[in-house]
């Protein structure tokens, strides 16, 4: 699955959210982003955020403190 590359490391919350909303807003159903983000809430807030607006989280990890994220629109 290619993804869009929605970087937002170095940015704090509540960005992370705001810019993966505005991505996915922006796509067909099916597509997929990859967020990069180095504020640690995010690891709350993008799953929260998929749950309210019915995204699939299809992959999560944290490696060196970039957490990255592919979320399914």
């Amino acid at each position: 699955m290619s993804a869009r590359l929605v970087d937002t490391r170095g940015l704090n919350c509540p960005l992370p959210v705001i810019k993966a909303e505005k991505a996915l807003a922006e796509m067909p159903a099916g597509q997929a982003i990859t967020l990069l983000a180095t504020d640690p809430l995010a690891e709350i807030d993008i799953p929260n955020m998929c749950n309210k607006q019915g995204f699939t989280l299809a992959e999560h990890s944290n490696e060196d403190g970039v957490i990255r994220f592919i979320i399914q629109k």
